[in-house]
C-alpha cells in the first residue's frame, strides 16, 4: 500500500474518543500505552456493530446469525495471520499473551524431564517467567537467565554460552516493556535452533512497534495481546508453526476442541481448534481484527519514526537532569522511557503527574528480576504511541519538572 499523505497525528487523535477527555481539569496526556493502548472508533464500532446486529455463538449454529458471527470471527483470524505472515491454521486465539505462554509451557512442558533446560532472560515480563518456573517446581527443569548489560542490551555472548544440548526451549522478549530494548530475534533463533532448541518470542511490545514476519524470523512460537495493539482486552494470539501445534497435546478440555466424545474414548480436533476449548472471546477477536485492519491503513514506518522522535525529544531533555536516571539506552530501542528520581518513589511520581493530566505507569512493570538487576525497587514509565504529540511530550517534561520541585 502506498502512502501519499504525511503522518497526521491530529487526524488520528480524532479517532480516539477517550483522548478528548480531561483529568483533574487538564487535557489527558496518555503515556501508558505499553500497559494498554487506547481504542479507535474502528474497533469500538466493529465490536458494537456485531453485538447489535449479528451476534450468536460461533461454529456450531446453522442459522443466519451464527453463520454471520462465525464468518466475522474467522475473518479476524485471517487478518491476524496475514498481519504476521502466518497461515490461519497457525493462529490460536487465547484470552491474553499470558495464557498463550502458559499454553506452550503446559503442553510442550509435558515432554520435559528433570535436568532439561529453558533459557529466558533478566528482562522478561513475569508472564514469560512464571509459567517456566512451574516446570522448574514440578518437573525439575532448570531455568537459565541471560544477563542484561548496563545499557539495557541482552548479553548475547552470555546467551551463546548458556545454550547446550540440554536446552529445550528459549523464551525471550522481542522488545522489553521496561527498557525498550529491541532484541536480535533472528540471531537468537538461529543460535537456539543450532543447539536443537525451540524458540518462543514474547511479541507484546514488538508487534506494536515493528513489522513482524514470523516466517522470516523462523520462530516456533510467537505470542502477543490485543489490548496493546489498539484492540480490546480479553484476546491474545499464539502463533505456532503448524508442525509444532500438531505435536502438542490439548491444553484445556471442553466444547470445540474435540473430534468426538464417547464414554470410552475421546478424539481431538485439529489445530488451531484443539486449543480453543469453550465459547471464545468472539467480540474481542473481531475487535482485534478491526484494530489490525485499521493499522494496515496507516503508514507504519511513519508511525515508528513519529514514536521514536517523541522518545528522543523527551530523553534529550531529561538526560543529565540531576537525580534522574533513565533505565536502558540500547541502540535502536523502542519508544519506552522508564526512569527513577533519586529519593522519590515511582508511585509518588505517577500520582503527582496525574494531577497535571499525565498518565504514566509506576511500579515493577511485572519485571522484578530486571528491577533488581538495575538496583531499584520500582520505576516510572512513559510509553509513547501513534496518537501522542510533541506538545504532549513537552507537557510531560514540564509536569515532571514540577513534580521534582514538589519533592525537593
Amino acid at each position: 500500500m502506498a502512502f501519499d499523505a504525511p503522518f497526521d497525528v491530529e487526524a488520528i487523535r480524532t479517532q480516539f474518543p477517550i483522548l478528548q477527555r480531561t483529568v483533574h481539569g487538564k487535557p489527558l496526556i496518555y503515556l501508558d500505552s505499553a500497559a494498554s493502548a487506547q481504542k479507535p472508533d474502528a474497533v469500538l464500532d466493529a465490536m458494537m456493530g456485531l453485538a447489535r446486529t449479528s451476534y450468536a455463538n460461533v461454529h456450531r449454529g446453522l442459522h443466519t446469525l451464527a453463520n454471520e458471527t462465525t464468518e466475522a470471527y474467522e475473518a479476524a483470524r485471517e487478518t491476524v495471520a496475514k498481519f504476521i505472515n502466518a497461515e490461519p491454521t497457525e493462529i490460536v486465539w487465547t484470552k491474553s499473551a499470558t495464557e498463550a505462554v502458559n499454553l506452550v509451557a503446559a503442553t510442550f512442558g509435558q515432554s520435559l524431564k528433570a535436568g532439561d533446560e529453558i533459557v529466558i532472560s533478566e528482562m522478561e515480563h513475569h508472564a514469560n517467567i512464571v509459567p517456566w518456573h512451574f516446570l522448574r517446581e514440578r518437573q525439575g527443569v532448570v531455568l537459565k537467565f541471560v544477563p542484561v548489560l548496563d545499557d539495557g542490551q541482552l548479553d548475547m555472548e552470555a546467551y551463546r554460552g548458556l545454550l547446550s544440548e540440554r536446552t529445550k526451549m528459549v523464551a525471550l522478549t522481542q522488545m522489553s516493556n521496561v527498557l525498550g530494548t529491541v532484541n536480535d530475534v533472528p540471531e537468537i533463533v538461529r543460535l537456539a535452533h543450532a543447539a536443537g532448541a525451540q524458540v518462543l518470542i514474547d511479541g507484546c511490545q514488538g508487534v506494536v512497534h515493528s513489522k513482524v514476519d514470523v516466517k522470516a524470523l523462523d520462530v516456533d512460537y510467537y505470542v502477543f495481546s490485543g489490548h496493546k495493539l489498539y484492540g480490546p482486552t480479553g484476546i491474545g494470539v499464539l502463533y505456532s508453526k503448524a508442525e509444532r501445534l500438531a505435536a502438542l497435546p490439548p491444553y484445556q478440555g471442553g466444547g470445540e476442541m474435540i473430534g468426538s466424545v464417547s464414554m470410552d474414548v475421546i478424539t481431538y480436533a485439529d489445530p488451531p481448534h484443539r486449543f480453543e476449548a469453550g465459547t471464545p472471546a468472539i467480540l474481542e477477536a473481531v475487535g482485534l481484527g478491526a484494530a489490525i485492519a485499521w493499522l494496515n491503513g496507516l503508514d507504519r514506518d511513519a508511525i515508528f519514526a513519529h514514536e521514536h522522535a517523541l522518545y528522543e525529544r523527551v530523553a534529550e531533555q531529561l538526560r543529565g537532569v540531576n537525580g534522574l536516571k533513565i533505565l536502558g539506552d540500547a541502540p535502536g530501542k523502542g519508544a519506552v522511557l522508564s526512569f527513577t528520581i533519586e529519593g522519590t518513589h515511582a508511585h509518588d511520581i505517577a500520582q503527582v503527574l496525574d494531577r497535571y493530566g499525565v498518565a504514566v505507569r509506576a511500579g515493577t512493570h511485572c519485571a522484578e528480576p530486571l528491577m533488581r538487576r538495575f538496583g531499584v525497587t520500582s520505576s516510572a514509565r512513559a510509553s509513547f504511541a501513534l496518537y501522542n504529540t510533541e506538545a504532549e511530550a513537552d507537557a510531560f517534561v514540564d509536569a515532571l519538572a514540577k513534580a521534582r520541585r514538589f519533592f525537593s
